[in-house]
């Protein structure tokens, strides 16, 4: 997802009496038995022999302003959230639904699943050496779900009616209702200290230096251009299973970018030493030169597994011009990704036809026999409120591979704008009223422009002008929070299960909130209704049949124009650099080379 990390997934302790609660063990899996056993010495996917010392230098892109993460206004430092902070239990890369216990060593449910208790480790220790207690648990959720903190977190865990102190080492999450998931997410609460901010109100606390238990703590800043995180020498989970082998390096710097170019050279003049390449232009032109050839820089793909999630041309449905089905889908008809992958590209991508590309959750074809169960107790309940063809094969993203074409699509895309009022006379695609058909498409980076101008070229043939534009970066993160925008480069991370965060991103109850992700405006009873039942489902055959169901009418709905995703991770960096040898299955790219890398000892030097 966007803002947290992927969900984490957990199956009850067994059940005794009503007021019992029994005990978990190290670790709980939904489905069937966690990878790792019980005294597990340290994730696969790292090296316990890795060295430490040296200096990682990365990079943060645009600017930031606070060092509190979780308040609402103004863009955080990178690497608070994972260096800093922790939380009560941290799921595996390797694993798409097992979560390990951090802060809280053992998790056990109540019998009556309206309760989840956690038994804190007791030799968790802030920064300052203080014990980490439930007292600072339950005042981290009491401040995270204020009013001063990021709204996310009261959509998240809006079920959950209380944190209870239940001794000073034991913490209970009271529901409000059964919530399959719900006992799930809450374990990703980050947890910090009540002396953080010396009793001031939370959205205060900006750049006081955070108190909390991870492995780093800040060093320095220059706000806007670097921060750099030191080791704390006293961190308490050196030896903690889910920490062995991890974070090596002494210090982290992150250096600050206004653009990729700008980071480019950096990473050529030896300032950073790592790069990941979102853009297949530079990986392909960029990513070569004297330092590669002399071997200092090292150009790579790490593989991954990772859900692909979505990225698109959104269109905001809050606007007049698209709360028309026939109107959004023209649209979907009028992008040539062929075209763009072989001219811009350098056929490095796949299109993305789902929501949940790259998962067995994405829908294809006909509906199976779990999905007609779910189809047909959704008409009962709602009617013709689902799409018509609901119940037929699910079309794949438009093609111009013969005998399609980009003439072909256009001619459907001009029927379904005449049959929306949408007629071109003079020189432009007009309404019944004489407005021509003119929309925004709001860019975060230069690179967007290139793609979103190949798709105005082909809107322009039917008489349709976009502008684009790419805003600066506050100026666009104020605007996409008040939903002031036509078009957008939506998007949503990956997972391979799903919850929670559906309600952020599609559910009607944050269409109008400001913040949210739903940037679409889908406000839709039938979304809200399946989103429901994938959070409370308790078998993976369920929630794999539920989402997929999701995927098919939210793509029956036309809200975006599907982009484009790759299987691998494309990385430049700095031959200094170690890696653990067993690459993770689901990760990101520069989450595991900032936890888990090294510096080398054998290779001195940053530049030639």
């Amino acid at each position: 997802m966007k803002c947290l990390p992927r969900i984490f997934l957990l199956l009850s302790a067994l059940l005794c009496c009503s007021s019992q609660v029994v005990w978990a063990a190290h670790a709980i899996a939904l489905h069937g038995s966690p990878k790792y056993p019980a005294g597990f010495r340290q994730f696969d996917y790292v090296s316990a022999q890795a060295p430490q010392g040296g200096e990682l230098f990365t990079s943060g892109m645009g600017n930031f302003e606070k060092l509190n993460p979780y308040i609402l206004k103004g863009f955080a430092a990178e690497g608070l959230q994972s260096l800093v902070f922790e939380t009560l239990g941290v799921s595996s890369w390797d694993e798409p639904d097992t979560v390990y216990g951090l802060l809280a060593e053992d998790i056990a449910l109540a019998p009556d699943g309206l309760s989840l208790t956690f038994r804190l480790n007791h030799n968790a220790r802030f920064s300052n050496g203080d014990p980490v207690t439930a007292a600072d648990v339950k005042y981290s959720f009491d401040q995270l779900m204020g009013k001063y903190a990021t709204p996310l977190y009261r959509r998240y865990w809006s079920d959950v009616k209380q944190m209870v102190v239940v001794d000073p080492y034991t913490v209970r999450a009271d529901f409000k209702r059964k919530n399959h998931e719900l006992k799930l997410i809450i374990c990703q609460l980050p947890v910090f200290s009540r002396k953080w901010g010396g009793g001031k109100p939370f959205d205060k606390v900006v750049l006081d230096v955070p108190l909390a238990s991870g492995p780093y703590v800040v060093d320095s800043f220059d706000l806007g251009k670097r921060i750099t995180y030191r080791r704390n020498p006293n961190y308490w989970g050196n030896e903690h299973p889910t920490r062995r082998g991890m974070f090596n390096f002494e210090r982290i710097t992150y250096r600050y970018y206004k653009d990729t170019l700008t980071r480019m050279e950096g990473l050529k003049a030896g300032e950073i030493d790592f790069i990941q390449e979102n853009s297949s232009k530079n990986w392909a032109r960029s990513h070569q030169g004297k330092r590669w050839e002399q071997g200092e820089l090292v150009k790579t793909l790490f593989p991954h597994e990772n859900g692909a999630g979505w990225q698109g041309f959104s269109m905001n449905t809050r606007r007049p011009l698209f709360q028309d089905r026939r109107v959004r889908k023209a649209l979907w008809l009028a992008m040539d990704f062929e075209w763009m992958n072989r001219q811009l590209f350098f056929n490095l991508y796949k299109r993305s036809p789902s929501y949940f590309s790259n998962t067995e959750l994405a829908a294809t074809g006909q509906p199976g026999e779990r999905e007609l169960k779910v189809l047909r107790e959704l008409q009962a309940q709602f009617g013709n409120k689902l799409p018509a063809e609901i119940f037929d094969e699910i079309p794949p993203p438009p093609t111009t591979i013969a005998p399609h074409s980009l003439r072909d699509n256009l001619r459907q895309a001009r029927e379904l704008l005449a049959q929306a009022g949408w007629v071109y006379r003079d020189g432009a695609l007009r309404n019944t009223q004489g407005e021509p058909f003119r929309m925004e498409m709001m860019l975060h980076e230069r690179f967007e422009e290139r793609v979103s101008a190949a798709y105005a070229r082909n809107l322009e043939k039917l008489g349709i002008q976009l502008d684009y534009r790419v805003y600066d970066a506050a100026l666009a993160q104020r605007k996409e929070e008040n939903f002031d925008y036509d078009m957008v480069w939506g998007l949503m991370g990956g997972s391979q299960s799903p919850g929670n965060e559906l309600f952020d991103y599609f559910g009607s109850v944050s269409r109008d909130q400001a913040g949210s992700n739903n940037v679409m405006g889908v406000a839709d009873p039938v979304v809200d209704g399946l989103i429901a039942r994938i959070v409370q489902a308790e078998r993976r055959e369920d929630l794999v049949a539920l989402v997929r169901v999701l995927d098919r009418v939210l793509r029956l709905g036309y809200y975006m124009v599907p982009h484009f995703h790759s299987n691998s991770h494309r990385v430049s960096y700095r031959r200094t650099l170690g890696q653990p040898s067993v690459l993770p299955r689901y990760y990101s790219i520069e989450e595991w080379a900032v936890k888990t890398w090294w510096m080398k000892q054998d290779v001195q030097g940053r530049n030639p």
